[in-house]
């Protein structure tokens, strides 16, 4: 049984699993806010141009 625990304690594989899909969670959040953030400007330039041309802005 001690050496059961033993080995439990010293085992860190479940600890790097879940470092590596921290990581991966931040690396997602980083790609959503740089896309929106890029979609909102990309939208606004669209919309000046439009407008530019005699139209009306989209919603």
């Amino acid at each position: 049984m001690t050496k059961f625990i033993t080995k439990f304690v010293k085992d860190e594989s479940g600890a790097t699993a879940i470092e590596y899909g921290l990581i991966a969670a931040l690396i997602a959040v980083v790609i959503i806010s740089a896309v929106t953030a890029m979609g909102t400007s990309m939208k606004a330039k669209f919309n000046s141009v439009a407008v530019a041309m005699g139209g009306t802005a989209g919603a």
